[in-house]
């Protein structure tokens, strides 16, 4: 009876873990594409120039591939030692999100006004030689979210020292669109208008989160279980 239970959740954990780590390969791919076809699109941080889109995509997938081999092989081979490594790295994950969230509730104001003085110290940067990633980054944004600047368009007149934004804020886009008359260019801040996007898709962000959450806690259930199985089983032949 024991070493039938033990076999059932050797295929479940098998199963669970081929599943985890193949959507470790899809975020590393995603990643690997991004950065082969978009290498050019980079952070709007200054202080952190290699938080790109891709670079974290590649991290996570790589994170989620070794944790989701570790409990494959630990769940084949029935090894404890594997499967409670496979645990502890699930739950120190889980738990260092959990605080994560915790502190972002508990420094929002704080978070915000660093990243609106980070993403201003990057204006800077725009146009500027070795930074265009970073230039093509707020061209995009500006474009797509019909928006001037970080907190409004005026931040562009420091860069420049005149009354001049990127082309990328004009209404309708034409050469040196920017040094026309401000009501040719949006006004809406960036920070305002992205952080406005974020809360309109809260839903799905908080979805997705759970998603995340309960996937974690099976892996967490499927390994201690089957950790705690092996232990009896053995103690049972010996």
């Amino acid at each position: 009876m024991a070493e039938g239970c033990l076999r059932a959740l050797r295929y479940g954990m098998v199963l669970f873990n081929l599943l985890f780590w193949l959507g470790g390969c899809g975020i590393l791919g995603v990643g690997v594409w991004l950065s082969v076809t978009q290498g050019n699109f980079a952070t709007l941080s200054s202080s952190l120039p290699s938080l790109t889109a891709a670079n974290v995509l590649i991290a996570v997938g790589t994170i989620v591939m070794v944790i989701g081999c570790l409990g494959c092989v630990g769940a084949v081979k029935e090894s404890r030692p594997l499967l409670l490594s496979f645990f502890i790295l699930l739950l120190l994950i889980f738990l260092l999100e959990i605080l994560s969230i915790i502190l972002f509730f508990a420094y929002q104001n704080q978070i915000d006004h660093y990243a609106q003085s980070d993403l201003k110290k990057g204006l800077q940067l725009f146009g500027t030689e070795g930074n265009v990633g970073l230039t093509n980054a707020w061209s995009i944004v500006q474009t797509d979210f019909r928006c001037c600047g970080v907190t409004n368009h005026t931040d562009w007149f420091e860069v420049y020292n005149m009354t001049r934004v990127p082309d990328s804020c004009c209404l309708e886009y034409s050469d040196n669109c920017g040094l026309e008359n401000p009501g040719t260019w949006w006004t809406a801040p960036c920070y305002e208008r992205v952080k406005g996007w974020l809360q309109e898709n809260l839903v799905a962000l908080w979805i997705f989160a759970l998603c995340t959450a309960l996937t974690q806690i099976l892996g967490l259930v499927f390994s201690m279980t089957m950790f705690c199985q092996a232990e009896k089983t053995n103690t049972f032949y010996a």
